[in-house]
């Protein structure tokens, strides 16, 4: 009866649309208003945005990404576009271990953590360590985790860290014993967000396991893992770093965590840097998916470069049109994509959109001698992102998800270079060679995309 009851929920789930995103593209209006802009004490007035809007056009080819996409953007989003902010790329886990342990060892006040995956393993222990470490100097640390995405981690590692004084809170347990709301089996927290002193956040795509301790920035370390596996994620500093703490503690709220003591949750930021940012959360609901509308979006208004790399890619039709579009319109479309993963139904499902995208004149590239995880994208030189949201449908409709947006031409520099890396690690599929391809693989992408809207 379990498992029946289980598998109705899936079905369910899958029966669940995205918004159609397409009309309202093509009719947004800008009359003649440049996009809200947000700064470090409040809204800028007009002349003041148009001012970094042209700025940020005198440094690019002409593109409707500094306009009209964000028109699009701040329409759904619930987080305004904010100036003075630093973005800091991560290029691969081991930065962004060397980031988080830095931030949390200067922390004074607070940490609030979430994450999908928290292992008990070497990088899992030590982050613990340091957690309760900080809790008993005085910091109060706050940690949610996704009760799927950690299902093998034993009771007992979240035990010690709530005896050592951690406030810890399981993200929609799978015991429905356990629920503190409706038991809704496939809504997940896919969301990997830290936010130390209310003035530094770090997101992406890592989640919490020794599999990520190597990649660009670092050598191999053998006997860690079986495979090392590639993800991005970003620091931030600056005014923005607000909108992560607002995601947190409202799905602390949501999931009706206990009551958190009074702390500094929002000090005073002043500006960082010159990267204009905006925090893109998603969680279910058909008002609620904004990562997709997001990367849509984005996909039709490109006119320039599309250089996009994620780990699960199984499109719908409105990110087809939108990618073979761009490559139709000539922009330089690339999608670095998985050789081999841990998730086989996604893998070859994802498969089975190649000829159509390769047809279309879109570049694809399969990234050798890693595991794919990074969910990154950098358009026209100019808008960038990193983030937790894998383009499949399970993502879009069940997951929260959340992903940073940066407009600054030199962040997206650093993107076209981290870009450039992976892309010589892969290997191009060729349209030619594609349609060579056996029986047996075609009738398994076939059979694999028919499960599509469950991936």
């Amino acid at each position: 009866f379990f498992l029946s009851f289980c598998l109705f929920l899936l079905i369910a789930e899958g029966c669940a649309s995205l918004p159609d995103v397409t009309p309202l593209i093509h009719d947004i209006s800008l009359e003649g208003k440049t996009p809200s802009i947000m700064g470090a004490e409040g809204a800028l007035p007009e002349g003041e945005r148009r001012k970094v809007i042209d700025r940020l056009k005198r440094q690019v080819r002409s593109t409707d990404m500094l306009e009209r996409h964000v028109a699009v953007m701040e329409l759904f989003s619930a987080s305004p576009l904010v100036k003075g902010n630093k973005a800091t790329l991560l290029i691969d886990g081991e930065s962004t271990y060397r980031a988080m342990f830095r931030a949390i060892a200067n922390a004074r006040d607070h940490i609030n953590f979430e994450t999908f995956i928290f292992n008990n393993d070497r990088i899992g222990r030590k982050l613990a360590d340091l957690f309760l470490l900080k809790q008993s100097e005085g910091v109060e640390v706050n940690v949610i985790y996704d009760s799927a995405g950690s299902f093998g981690t034993p009771a007992s590692f979240f035990d010690r860290l709530r005896e050592g004084g951690v406030r810890v809170l399981e993200f929609n347990p799978i015991n429905p014993l356990d629920v503190r709301k409706e038991w809704l089996i496939t809504r997940r927290d896919h969301r990997k967000i830290m936010v130390v002193d209310g003035r530094i956040a770090i997101t992406g795509g890592v989640n919490i396991s020794q599999v990520y301790s190597s990649g660009l920035s670092g050598p191999e370390r053998s006997g860690d893992k079986k495979e090392v596996w590639r993800d991005t994620d970003v620091q931030i500093e600056g005014p923005v770093v607000a909108e992560f703490q607002k995601l947190f503690l409202e799905t602390w709220k949501r999931q009706k965590g206990p009551e958190l003591p009074e702390s500094e949750y929002f000090p005073v930021l002043k500006p960082q840097g010159s990267d204009l940012i905006r925090v893109v959360g998603s969680r279910p609901g058909d008002i609620n998916r904004t990562t997709y509308i997001m990367y849509v979006s984005a996909f039709t208004y490109a006119a320039h470069t599309i250089h996009l790399t994620n780990a699960y890619f199984v499109p719908d039709e409105q990110t087809i049109k939108a990618l073979t579009g761009a490559a139709k319109r000539g922009a330089d479309v690339k999608i670095i994509l998985p050789g081999s993963s841990d998730e086989a139904l996604a893998f070859y499902a994802g498969r089975y959109y190649y000829s159509r995208l390769l047809e279309a004149g879109v570049k694809l590239y399969e990234r050798q001698k890693a595991i794919l995880h990074s969910k990154t994208a950098v358009i026209d030189g100019i808008w960038s992102t990193v983030g937790s949201t894998n383009m499949d449908f399970w993502s879009f409709a069940s997951n929260n998800e959340v992903n940073a947006v940066i407009l600054s031409r030199q962040f997206a520099v650093q993107m076209e270079h981290m870009f450039q890396r992976d892309l010589a690690e892969s290997r191009q599929v060729t349209l030619a060679q594609w349609e060579k391809r056996p029986l047996f693989p075609r009738l398994r992408e076939w059979f694999f995309h028919l499960f599509k809207r469950w991936l």
